[in-house]
């Protein structure tokens, strides 16, 4: 298998919303260190570039899509198959392009959002419900993250499906009207077949100053847990708890985060966008995803590739420089911090910066069982026929 990784105090004065703000901790106040300790491994054969997209909540299977031939696979933990399938032709139960990984929901199901709706299957490929999406889609594209899939909370008893919102809004990122109403999430009730947005930009978001920014930009990181939710918007670095009602989100506190060697993210004239045009970023900053693990909030971040450094890279690369760039890019990518922001559950206070585990090349992870599941860096240079899964837990110093 070859894998190409591709660099691409409440506040009342002058704000609107009685959330509360609290200020970054510094590494300084770090409470404890954490690293990475491996408490298992599993390999999966398979013939590909399969990619871990989900854990159940017990950690007894795993979820992985393989993009070349557009197979969704269901393994025990210990890597043996159980199920696959592929829904990739032009039939009624065709979710059409991915739009997110999917995720497991509900008891022996799996929640897949396409741009044909948000389906529900079978382990066994069986389509059991489609949600039309509320509106029709224009342009729209994804950011692919090992661990990063569907995400669903239960409220009141009841399951829910969280991804994110792709509605048009009859806008696009070139007009102020986009930020104005542009929504981060669906809210899918899925007996009632019914999709509620939520999560705006709120008030002092970096998406609203009056730039244009990319979907990679905000590309939304988040997770839920006893009607809470915990919300990023990509590479802006507040972290928004909202609490969560079966038909809104109603934000609670604003945690401003403090990324290590962040590269700040730039936003263009809004001139230089184009409707109907979307275009997306790797090697943007951002949040990756969220998990909760014990008593802890982990937030996966990524600082943000260096823009002047990108484009020496990318002038050599168009000097026709192949192998030169491609050990620049290497470098560069090696040189931007990645790691885990640790927060305490019960008041948020900072706990700790983990650096990835060194195997990992610090890409995201899943989560699942109370432990992070860890994707092997695979050899470039070489074609190998499975996918090593590291079972890893947070462990102190």
């Amino acid at each position: 298998m070859k894998s190409y990784f591709s660099s691409f105090f409440c506040l009342s004065l002058g704000i609107a919303f009685s959330a509360c703000s609290k200020k970054p901790d510094t590494y300084s106040e770090a409470k404890k260190e954490y690293t990475w300790a491996v408490v298992d491994s599993l390999d999966l054969n398979f013939l590909g570039n399969p990619m871990l997209s989900d854990v159940s909540p017990d950690g007894s299977k795993l979820l992985f899509y393989d993009s070349p031939s557009s197979k969704i696979i269901i393994t025990d933990a210990k890597g043996q198959m159980l199920h696959q399938f592929s829904k990739k032709e032009d039939t009624p139960d065709s979710y059409g392009y991915m739009m997110e990984r999917p995720g497991f929901f509900n008891q022996n199901q799996l929640a897949i959002y396409g741009r044909n709706g948000l389906f529900l299957f079978t382990y066994e490929g069986e389509m059991q419900k489609k949600i039309p999406h509320p509106e029709s889609i224009g342009a729209t594209g994804s950011v692919i993250h090992p661990g990063k899939s569907t995400e669903s909370i239960t409220l009141q008893g009841k399951r829910y499906v969280l991804p994110k919102s792709i509605r048009p809004r009859n806008s696009y990122p070139g007009e102020q009207e986009f930020y104005d109403t542009y929504r981060a999430l669906e809210l899918v009730d899925v007996d009632a077949e019914e999709m509620t947005e939520i999560i705006p930009f709120e008030q002092g978001s970096l998406f609203l100053n009056g730039k244009g920014y990319y979907p990679s930009d905000y590309f939304p990181a988040h997770e839920a847990k006893d009607e809470t939710l915990y919300f990023v918007h990509g590479g802006d670095p507040q972290l928004y708890v909202y609490q969560l009602s079966q038909k809104e989100a109603k934000l609670d506190t604003i945690i401003q985060l403090e990324i290590p060697g962040l590269t700040p993210i730039e936003g263009k004239d809004r001139g230089e966008f184009q409707k109907g045009t979307v275009m997306i970023f790797g090697g943007t900053a951002a949040i990756r995803n969220i998990h909760i693990l014990d008593d802890f909030l982990l937030l996966d971040y990524y600082a943000g590739i260096d823009p002047i450094k990108s484009k020496e890279a990318e002038a050599i690369w168009n000097e026709g420089k192949e192998e030169e760039a491609k050990a620049m890019y290497k470098k560069i990518e090696e040189e931007t911090q990645k790691g885990t922001l640790v927060y305490s559950l019960e008041d948020l206070s900072f706990v700790s910066n983990v650096p990835p585990p060194p195997t990992t090349g610090g890409r995201s992870y899943a989560s699942g069982g109370g432990f992070a599941w860890f994707e092997k860096l695979p050899n470039p240079d070489v074609e190998e026929d499975f996918l090593r899964i590291y079972k890893m837990k947070m462990v102190e110093k």
